[in-house]
C-alpha cells in the first residue's frame, strides 16, 4: 500500500484529502461521509490533523486507524510537538507501526495558549525536526537514544510542512531546506491561490534541494489548497494565518457578490477556487487538498481533475 503511495507520489500525479476529527468519541460521522460521495476513490490518500488550533478533538493516530482500515488507502497522520515528549512520541510511533500507521506528518503544533482546555500547557521539547529525527533513528532500527529496538519498525515515511508565502522568499528556502535536511521526503505547503504564487515555491523547493543535495533528490513538494467560497474565510486566511496569501482580487469579488447575495457569493467563490486549483494543478500535479470537513466542496473542487 504504501510503497505504491510513494511510488505515486514521487513519479506521478498525487492528491490526497485533510480530515479532521471532532470534539466527539467517534469518527465514524467523517468517513460514512467520504463514503457517501464517493471520495476515497478519487484521492490517493488521507491525512488527519491532530487537535488543530490546540481544540481537544478526537486521536489523530486512532483516526487514521480507521479510516484506513477503511478505505485501505494510506494515510498522512499529524503528530505535533505541543503535546507530546520524546517518550511519547517514539511510543506513539512504535504502536502505530504496527497498525501500519506509517506516514507520518511532523508538525510543532499551534501554543497551548489558544487552547479551550483550562490552562492547558504545552510540551513543545523541540520543534517538528525534532519528530523527523526520532523517525529517521527508527528507521535505522534504534531509538532516539541510540538504543536497538528490540523489533525494527517497518519503514516510516516522513512528512512535513511550510508555510505558502513570505515577505522575503528566501525564508521560505531556508525553512524548506532545514526540512529536507532532517530527511523530510516531502513538504506539504499551506494553501495556495495562484500560478505565480506555486511557481516561485517550487522554484524555492529545487534550490534549498540543490542546497541538500543527493540525499534530497528524490523529496517532492505538495501544494497545499483550501476552497472559499465566503468573504470572511478569505479575511480570516489573511489575518490570521501565517503564510497565506488570498490574491487581493479575490477578495474583491468577493466583497462585491456578497453586497448582491449570499448565494452569488457562494458561486463566485466556488468559480475562483475551481479556477485556481484546476491552473495549478496542471502545473504541478501534487495536492493536498483541505476543506474543514466540508467534503461536498472538497468533492466540487478534486472533481474537476479525477
Amino acid at each position: 500500500m504504501f510503497e505504491h503511495f510513494i511510488d505515486k507520489l514521487q513519479n506521478d500525479s498525487f492528491l490526497t484529502l485533510e480530515t479532521t476529527p471532532k470534539h466527539s468519541a467517534t469518527f465514524m460521522p467523517v468517513i460514512e461521509r467520504i463514503s457517501e460521495l464517493g471520495l476515497d476513490k478519487q484521492v490517493d490518500g488521507f491525512s488527519v490533523t491532530d487537535s488543530p488550533l490546540a481544540k481537544m478533538k478526537y486521536s489523530a493516530l486512532f483516526a487514521s486507524l480507521k479510516i484506513q482500515e477503511r478505505f485501505k488507502k494510506p494515510v498522512l497522520a499529524t503528530i505535533t510537538m505541543r503535546d507530546r515528549n520524546k517518550i511519547a512520541l517514539q511510543s506513539g510511533l512504535l504502536g502505530a507501526n504496527e497498525f501500519e500507521i506509517r506516514a507520518i506528518l511532523a508538525l510543532t503544533g499551534d501554543p497551548a495558549s489558544m487552547s479551550d482546555q483550562p490552562s492547558a500547557k504545552g510540551v513543545f521539547e523541540g520543534n517538528s525536526t525534532l519528530l523527523l529525527d526520532i523517525i529517521k533513528c527508527f528507521n535505522g532500527g534504534i531509538d532516539y537514544a541510540g538504543k536497538p529496538l528490540e523489533v525494527r519498525p517497518k519503514p516510516i515515511y516522513p512528512f512535513a510542512v511550510s508555510n505558502a508565502f513570505a515577505k522575503n522568499p528566501k525564508n521560505l528556502q531556508k525553512k524548506m531546506r532545514l526540512k529536507l535536511e532532517h530527511d523530510a521526503m516531502a513538504i506539504i505547503t499551506q494553501p495556495v491561490y495562484s500560478a505565480p504564487n506555486a511557481k516561485l515555491l517550487l522554484e524555492l523547493f529545487e534550490k534549498a534541494k540543490v542546497e541538500v543535495g543527493e540525499k534530497a533528490k528524490n523529496a517532492q513538494l505538495i501544494l497545499g489548497f483550501f476552497p472559499i467560497t465566503k468573504l470572511r474565510t478569505a479575511q480570516f486566511l489573511t489575518a490570521h494565518v501565517p503564510g497565506v496569501e488570498v490574491p487581493k482580487f479575490w477578495h474583491e469579488k468577493l466583497f462585491e457578490a456578497k453586497n448582491a447575495t449570499e448565494d452569488k457569493q457562494e458561486q463566485v467563490g466556488l468559480e475562483l477556487s475551481q479556477s485556481a486549483f484546476e491552473e495549478i494543478y496542471n502545473m504541478h500535479p501534487k495536492m493536498h487538498v483541505m476543506a474543514a470537513n466540508n467534503f461536498a466542496l472538497a468533492k466540487e473542487i478534486i472533481s474537476l481533475v479525477r
